[in-house]
């Protein structure tokens, strides 16, 4: 039983938040384009699970197996661009030389001996150098934890995203949809992307129109096994998958998480063991749930 600074279990002392900050016109543009996303309001703990979960039942294997990928984000305006864009004006003039230079100085890592460029994209992604890549969840209560997990953006409405990778990979160019269907696979791994595409370049030129494909990443470590990962990347690195959605909205929504439940969803986290002791194994975890648990409401 975890106890707080006043010893009295489960109270919380009262948490006082700066104004909201104006937002840009940037962000307004931006905010605009993802209200044409479909999108619902959750107004409570269960109904965020229900719609978290609506449409998971699958008539075919009498089973409750959604085929959505979730991504949870604190702040509702934040939309899909991958980190790569956000810190490059040009993408396409760096990534390269990201890559070449993180592969250079990791390779004496043992856990960096790999083989494919799809391989060294994951390991880069997942230890923070900015790529084409976008992190996602299979599990809607893994994303629901990145929606209220930072203290600084619960006086805002955060969202979870929600894409059908099932229905994404039809759009796919030929030869991906081939190489999914002689596996029986809905998602990529490093090794079949491998046996298909060699090169970011040859990905590039495989269709006129952005696509989405979705990577599950090797187990590099107990952190992708715990967060039941797996990445988004786009064709072409140019390519907003903000406007993909847009485009495709029929394979995508947004479920609200108001700042009026945000405190509901994040006791009832903390309460069911989805906290960062969980999702990021290892003393460095264990350290962040201490700290935003006991830090004053």
């Amino acid at each position: 039983m975890v106890c707080t600074r006043t010893g009295a279990p489960g109270h919380r002392l009262p948490r006082t938040y700066p104004p909201a900050r104006p937002r840009s016109p940037d962000v307004a543009r931006r905010v605009h384009q993802l209200r044409r996303v479909n999108a619902v309001t959750a107004q409570s703990w269960q109904d965020a699970l229900e719609h978290l979960y609506g449409g998971s039942w699958q008539e075919s294997l009498q089973r409750y197996r959604s085929t959505m990928a979730f991504r949870g984000v604190g702040r509702v305006d934040c939309d899909l661009r991958h980190g790569l864009s956000r810190v490059a004006e040009d993408p396409s003039a760096v990534e390269q030389h990201l890559l070449r230079n993180f592969r250079k100085y990791a390779e004496e890592r043992p856990e960096a001996r790999f083989d494919s460029v799809w391989h060294w994209l994951a390991l880069a992604q997942h230890h923070g150098l900015p790529t084409r890549l976008l992190d996602w969840a299979y599990s809607p209560i893994v994303a629901l934890h990145f929606a209220t997990e930072t203290p600084e953006t619960m006086a805002d409405d955060g969202v979870v995203w929600c894409v059908d990778y099932v229905h994404a990979k039809t759009l796919l160019p030929e030869r991906l949809q081939q190489a999914l269907a002689s596996e029986c696979c809905d998602v990529f791994t490093p090794e079949l992307l491998r046996e298909t595409v060699r090169s970011l370049d040859e990905l590039a030129g495989m269709s006129d129109r952005p696509s989405l494909l979705f990577l599950e990443p090797p187990a590099l470590d107990q952190r992708i096994v715990a967060q039941y990962a797996l990445f988004s990347l786009l064709t072409t690195v140019d390519a907003d998958m903000s406007d993909w959605a847009d485009e495709h909205g029929s394979m995508c929504r947004r479920v609200i998480i108001p700042a009026s439940i945000k405190w509901e969803v994040r006791d009832k986290l903390d309460q069911a063991n989805v906290t960062e002791r969980l999702l990021y194994p290892g003393l460095d975890g264990l350290c962040r749930w201490l700290r935003r648990y006991y830090e004053r409401r």
